[in-house]
């Protein structure tokens, strides 16, 4: 071939050693494969901090120790070598984050100590909770932050049968009973948890909170059923409107405007009556409420929404009562109070289920109950015999939605096996 024009010819030479150059530059050796690969390599198998309220633990020496009964933060303090200056400026927190008075006996600390020659104390974590834990920086002015633990939530099973009681059947069906105090909060408006007899029965989803893997004693229940006396009541929960309640296989509310009783479900001692004889006074006179027997301290609630609209003590009759009216037709009371809710005052408005007082023997009283009472435009009526009044109802737009989601939880629980009363065999 003949060359016609010797300056492109040397253009061209010259620009392929150019591109040869460049790929022989960028081109990576096996030596710097190797260190790339080394890197990853080594990144890869890092190990991750291992965390204890935040903090790593194998950067710190870590001593634990538990309060006692009747032992002071003070004195867990001067066990770990503080002085009464660390621990006077240590508790000077805001109590809304820290409250020295309020520790309790096996609630643990625990001192975060640097692993250096120098064994400066670094941190301070006091749980107050399986959840909830306060953390003193001791290099920072004694800063302290609160700190959570995150839960974990595990869905069980169970069904059972009444023998006695709902809090026996929970407990012999390997559940807590503060499943029952649960159910009767849910179907309270519907289902009398007073009168439940032998042969009644329920069936339960429900999920409980694990912190670290430890079981708490926190539930929450997703669906259930209770059947009473024959009388079968779901409880399906839905959200509507922003608003989670639980609704009947209808559709229609559990929750109505008024409770069934005014504390969790105990023994009814004395009822509704005209001529009651009284236990105090020895004669017949009428008792126009409902005793519940219950323990001293047992919270009492409002059984719906309205103000309060008396609150004081009667010496020779109702003691510590609070009087709360509902609306235009219903006001209710509640005597005997061993005292009443903090910061309750006459004026306030109460929300349903808000305690407002609790179970005590003041005033003309043989020992401790709670006298409720009912009136309905201004007249003594049986609190037992109060209507219930449902709130609203699932919608229109919503009904497919709930349908959805009712039948597969009622199929959920139909299939719960039921075991057998006196059997550890299941149906």
């Amino acid at each position: 071939m003949k060359i016609t024009n010797k300056k492109t010819v040397i253009t061209i030479i010259a620009l392929l050693c150019t591109v040869a150059i460049s790929m022989i530059l960028l081109a990576p050796s096996k030596e710097c494969e190797n260190d790339i690969t080394e890197e990853i390599s080594a990144e890869e198998v890092k190990p991750e901090k291992i965390l204890k309220y935040g903090l790593p633990i194998d950067d710190y020496t870590i001593n634990y120790d538990t309060i006692k009964p009747n032992q002071t933060l003070a004195e867990v303090l001067y066990g770990f070598g503080f002085t009464s200056k660390q621990i006077y400026e240590l508790t000077q927190c805001p109590d809304s984050i820290f409250d020295a008075r309020r520790i309790r006996p096996g609630q643990v600390c625990a001192l975060f100590i640097g692993k250096d020659s120098t064994a400066t104390h670094h941190y301070l974590v006091y749980e107050e909770s399986a959840k909830r834990y306060v953390t003193f920086e001791l290099q920072n002015s004694y800063k302290a932050t609160v700190g959570i633990i995150p839960g974990e939530w595990r869905e069980s099973e169970v069904a059972g049968t009444v023998e006695s009681s709902l809090w026996e059947a929970m407990t012999e069906n390997n559940a807590s009973p503060q499943l029952a105090v649960q159910m009767s909060h849910i179907f309270g408006w519907s289902i009398d948890f007073f009168g439940v007899q032998k042969g009644d029965n329920f069936r339960l989803i429900y999920a409980q909170e694990h912190v670290e893997g430890k079981p708490q004693n926190n539930y929450r229940i997703h669906a259930a059923s209770f059947c009473a006396s024959g009388n079968l009541v779901y409880a399906i929960p839905f959200i509507q409107d922003g608003e989670e309640l639980f609704y009947n296989i209808d559709g229609n509310s559990l929750e109505g405007a008024f409770l069934k009783a005014p504390l969790d479900f105990y023994r009814i001692t004395s009822k509704f009556s005209n001529s009651r004889m009284h236990p105090v006074l020895k004669r017949r006179r009428a008792h126009h409420g409902v005793d519940y027997a219950a323990p001293v301290g047992t919270p009492v609630y409002a059984i719906g929404s309205g103000k309060v609209i008396d609150k004081g003590y009667q010496a020779k009759g109702g003691g510590n009562y609070v009087k709360i009216r509902h609306n235009s037709t219903y006001t209710t009371t509640y005597m005997h109070l061993s005292k009443f809710a903090k910061g309750l005052k006459v004026g306030d408005y109460v929300k349903q289920k808000q305690v407002i007082g609790y179970v005590g023997s003041t005033g003309l009283s043989t020992g401790p109950h709670l006298d409720f009472r009912v009136h309905e435009n201004g007249k003594p009526i049986n609190p037992l015999t109060i209507k219930s009044q449902p709130k609203k109802p699932v919608s229109e737009e919503n009904k497919q939605a709930f349908a959805i989601l009712r039948d597969s939880l009622v199929m959920r629980l139909e299939n719960i096996p039921m075991k057998q009363q006196g059997s550890t065999e299941a149906l």
